[in-house]
Parts: C-alpha cells; structure tokens; sequence
C-alpha cells in the first residue's frame, strides 16, 4: 500500500470517526446550513459532484471562510459515513477539521 493510498484511508476513518460523534453534517442543504451558520470547521465535496454543488460550496466556503476541499467519491464519502452516497459534508468540530485539514493538504501536494 502506498503513501497516496494510506492518506486515504486515513481521511475516510476520521470522517467516519467524526460522523460516529455525530460532528458531522451532510447532504447540501445541511452542509449549507452548517456554513452560513458557522457551525461547519471544514467542507468536503465530492469529485463527482455537479459542477453547480461544487461552485456553490467554493464560494460560500471562500466567503465564510471555511476550508473547503474537492475530494474522493461520492460513494467513498457516503461509506465513510455508513450513509448512502453523499455528495458534500461538513465537519463541526475543530480537532477533528484540523486532522482533516492537514491529511487532505497532504494529498493536494
């Protein structure tokens, strides 16, 4: 198993790990929710998203400030989550976005 490969798994643990302590939300109009409220930590889309989701969650994300990353499947995400597939989610706890955060950089480089 490679680097690549074990960073993912990592990702999806932890958003499965976040979901378990119910600090996640998901599904667009909840992850919306979620930002504009400031509840959401971090947003994660799905590379498979629409073009229109993706555009929505960058912009909001840009002007909430929220750390906003395009990244796995729809399918992976609903997985992670034991949920069906899920297009978007957002992470509501800090600890958790941060660990987030820095394994999703990881994979950007």
């Amino acid at each position: 198993m490679n680097n690549q490969e074990q960073v993912k798994k990592k990702v999806f643990s932890l958003i499965g790990l976040a979901t378990r302590a119910r600090k996640t939300v998901s599904g667009e109009f909840s992850t919306e929710k979620a930002v504009k409220s400031f509840a959401a930590e971090l947003v994660i889309v799905a590379e498979d998203a629409s073009d229109n989701t993706k555009k929505l969650f960058t912009d909001k994300c840009s002007f909430y400030e929220v750390p906003c990353f395009i990244y796995g499947t729809k399918e992976e995400l609903g997985h992670a989550m034991g949920k069906e597939m899920r297009a978007s989610l957002a992470v509501t706890d800090t600890g958790f976005a941060q660990a987030l955060c820095k394994l999703l950089d990881e994979t950007q480089n």
